[in-house]
């Protein structure tokens, strides 16, 4: 009798173990949903802040034209495409606005500080946004990968997380920190 409530006892802790961490798997996965929802609005923020700067008519019109391509062409992109086209976007962006002289020209007028602060904004929340969505995905990572989750199937069907790798960083002639 004793050894069968030892036992019992044992197969119970394991039991509860198991539905903790597939509890915080769950828990954790919901975050991951939460977290690309969050980047994926602050890239739209982002590429409508660009779009708006494109068509405002205070820059050059070369400069225009590139940024406004490479702006609809991060907002058109499929899911697979999406990292590349923001970095292409942020490549545009860091080219549009080169130094603190075009920074402040831009400035200059009412119009031009309104576009610029909007850009700025959004810049520095794809970065935090994405910084939130990869930590996110590399914690749900370390504990999908291991042995007994992996063997038990703790995750359930839900898929593997993967973090979205794009270039982020923001011009820095914005006077934003990278």
């Amino acid at each position: 009798m004793g050894k069968a409530l030892v036992a019992l006892a044992v197969v119970a802790l394991v039991a509860a173990y198991l539905r903790g961490v597939a509890g915080r798997l769950d828990r954790l996965h919901v975050r991951i949903e939460a977290a690309r929802d969050a980047l994926d609005a602050q890239l739209v923020r982002r590429t409508s802040a660009a779009i708006d700067l494109a068509h405002a008519g205070i820059l050059d019109p070369a400069t225009s034209v590139l940024l406004a391509e490479e702006a609809y062409g991060a907002q058109t992109a499929g899911e697979r495409d999406r990292p590349r086209a923001e970095s292409e976007l942020t490549g545009a962006l860091n080219a549009a606005l080169p130094d603190e002289v075009t920074v402040e020209v831009l400035n200059s007028s009412a119009r031009g500080q309104e576009l610029l602060n909007g850009l700025a904004v959004a810049c520095g929340r794809v970065v935090l946004a994405r910084r939130f969505y990869n930590d996110a995905v590399r914690t749900t990572q370390v504990i999908r990968r291991r042995r007994l989750v992996r063997w038990l199937r703790l995750a359930g069907t839900a898929p593997f997380p993967e973090s979205f790798e794009m270039d982020d960083h923001p011009p820095r002639s914005l006077g934003l920190a990278a």
